[in-house]
């Protein structure tokens, strides 16, 4: 018997029983403040920038945190496995507080998206590491409950954060959204550092060190290969030659890394998975790259506070969560494909509607229903495509396609706000704020959305 097996074995079942509160409170509490800072941050951002200026830097601040999330997840988990738990749950405890120090004390736009690039490698790493201490911490009865815990963590930051970081912008300051939030991943390691300790590396007995730097190069390439497309577009505005270059090498870069993480077929949305992964990354590009410049739109352009902008993103993370349950009664009689379109439709009529809001003939505050229709879209599309990418997925592989399915969110997610960017904080007047720049940036996201529906089509196929 291993020495994970002695250990689990040792302990009585159950999650909140002695010798396992502690962890359990601690992880608990690491994906609370990893939500609270995800949710939080799109909030703030307009009164961060409206300080700090650089609005032309403004999607990267959600690019650069994507983006290096995506590299330290794929690093995170087969150090895991070669080190022990411990050692990537500090670390990437460690990046994430030092990322939102360096956030809160920045100086300048270019300072806060170092910070939130150091974020997002203690996001990454915590989060494929929570799930590894899952599956050796608890013993099989007790891992259902606690995945349910790490879900329902979301659900207080989802409801409350936004609002909350609107609160905290406008009697303390932006910055304490982030300094205010360091106290409680240090708090969250002391607690479940202890029990770490006691799980040992999982014994591999060749370990494949080529194939995990294979991966982890493949998660380089791509991520520099997206911000240099997302950086290409912003130069072209003012160094035409060298932005076209830029873009050239990094659309290049990016495919060709593209075409050896994901499935063979899904760059051309092959009939089955492949349109499945495909539609997911299409889905995140379009929703994300509008919902990271509501409260943008809401404050700068229609006038309202960052609280009540706040509560389009909050209206929009509980349809989500109300689109999910939805999708699950759907799913007993209707295809994964189908729900999917469903979703997808529902989400591109919550954006347009969104969009038309950004005018001035539309009450401002219907936004947060139009919004909220979007989340309930995403909601419904999300869970059926991921469940779509389970079904068509070959047996013994679904490992692989689940890890296809992320790579394709974080990068759809990181190229829609740093598109958003770009249009948003070009033009003659680069630190205001237009209604007619969002508004062209939230079309290109409607026809995304519409490109997604065609590709989710061919799911079923």
């Amino acid at each position: 018997m291993s020495m994970i097996e002695d250990a689990m074995t040792a302990q009585p079942a159950g999650i909140w029983v002695a010798g396992r509160r502690m962890l359990t409170v601690g992880l608990t509490l690491i994906i609370v403040a990893t939500a609270f800072e995800i949710l939080a941050v799109a909030a703030t951002m307009p009164a961060t920038v409206q300080d700090l200026g650089g609005l032309a830097w403004y999607g990267w601040v959600f690019s650069a945190f994507m983006l290096a999330n995506m590299v330290a997840a794929t690093v995170a988990g087969p150090e895991a496995d070669r080190r022990g738990i411990a050692m990537p749950f500090i670390a990437g405890t460690c990046l994430f507080v030092s990322g939102l120090l360096l956030a809160g004390l920045a100086s300048t736009m270019p300072l806060l998206i170092v910070g939130r690039a150091v974020q997002g490698l203690g996001s990454g790493i915590i989060g494929a590491v929570v799930y590894i201490i899952v599956g050796r911490g608890y013993e099989a009865d007790a891992r259902p409950r606690m995945l349910a815990l790490i879900s329902s963590a979301w659900v207080v930051p989802g409801m409350v954060g936004p609002a909350l970081a609107g609160i905290i912008v406008a009697h303390a300051g932006w910055r304490w959204v982030f300094l205010g939030l360091i106290p409680l991943p240090i708090l969250a390691a002391c607690m479940a550092l202890p029990s770490l300790r006691r799980l040992a590396p999982v014994q591999q007995s060749t370990p494949d060190n080529r194939q995990r730097n294979r991966e982890i190069v493949l998660a380089l390439v791509l991520a520099t290969g997206a911000g240099m497309v997302i950086g290409g577009l912003g130069w072209m505005s003012t160094a035409l030659p060298a932005g076209v270059a830029l873009l050239a090498f990094g659309a290049v870069a990016t495919v060709i890394a593209l075409r050896q993480v994901l499935p063979a077929g899904t760059l051309r949305a092959a009939p089955g998975l492949p349109a499945a992964i495909a539609a997911m990354g299409l889905l995140n590009l379009a929703f994300f790259g509008v919902d990271a410049f509501v409260p943008l739109a809401l404050t700068t352009v229609r006038g309202l506070s960052i609280v009540t902008a706040g509560l389009a993103l909050t209206a929009a993370t509980l349809t989500w969560t109300a689109g999910a349950w939805m999708q699950a009664r759907l799913a007993r009689r209707m295809p994964p494909g189908s729900i999917a379109i469903l979703g997808l439709l529902v989400m591109l009529i919550g954006i347009s509607a969104t969009t038309a809001t950004v005018a001035p003939v539309v009450p401002a505050l219907l936004s947060i229903g139009t919004w909220g229709v979007a989340g309930c879209g995403i909601g419904l599309a999300y869970s059926a495509l991921s469940l779509a990418m389970l079904q068509n997925a070959a047996q013994g592989h679904e490992g692989r396609a689940s890890s296809a399915l992320q790579i394709v969110c974080q990068l759809g997610t990181a190229l829609g706000a740093g598109i958003g960017g770009v249009i948003i904080g070009s033009g003659e007047h680069s630190e205001t704020v237009e209604a007619s720049r969002i508004m062209l940036h939230f079309v290109l996201m409607i026809a995304i959305a519409g490109i997604a529906v065609l590709t989710a089509w061919r799911v079923e196929r």
